[in-house]
């Protein structure tokens, strides 16, 4: 059976999990990932404790669906690779994400996910095989996450979410 969207969705909501208000984060009140901020951005209304709190997966896939997965191009993508850009993306940015694989593919690196990125995203993924993109994609993003900050508090959990993230997508290489 095909993957979607909504398989990918699945993985980086257990990554992302339940509701969590951790003072070392700076995304603040977070709910399946979705932070108070982007929440009430997204929504125009309030994002209170107790709406964050009531944030359901079906309530937050149309928010991911728009903001990060259609971003990192998501559809245009074999499935695998899509889910590493999204994974990614969400939890540093879709700009972030694209960014890194443009780095890797050789495309300007202006952090959307356009017919040229696409193209060159294609034909390199192609060439090397798309679990070994994947793999890249990974170590690259392991190595961001090495050099931030919040590293020595979050680094552990940032390094074993990359781990699992790139064992499921290639399960579905």
């Amino acid at each position: 059976m095909a993957k979607t969207f909504q398989d990918a969705l699945g993985i980086v909501l257990r990554e992302e999990r339940g509701f969590v208000c951790d003072p070392h984060d700076s995304g603040g009140m977070t709910c399946l990932g979705v932070t108070a901020a982007n929440w009430r951005a997204w929504t125009g209304k309030p994002a209170t404790e107790a709406i964050m709190r009531a944030l359901t997966p079906a309530m937050v896939s149309p928010f991911y669906q728009d903001l990060y997965w259609r971003k990192v191009g998501g559809d245009q993508l074999p499935i695998a690779l899509a889910l590493v850009l999204f994974d990614f993306g969400v939890n540093a940015g879709p700009a972030r994400a694209v960014k890194m694989m443009q780095g890797i593919c050789g495309a300007s690196k202006d952090g959307a996910m356009g017919p040229a990125t696409q193209g060159a995203v294609q034909a390199y993924g192609i060439s090397i095989g798309w679990a070994k993109l994947i793999a890249k994609f990974c170590d690259a993003r392991r190595d961001y996450y090495r050099e931030l900050d919040g590293f020595l508090h979050f680094g552990k959990g940032w390094l074993a979410r990359v781990d699992r993230v790139e064992k499921d997508a290639l399960a579905w290489v």
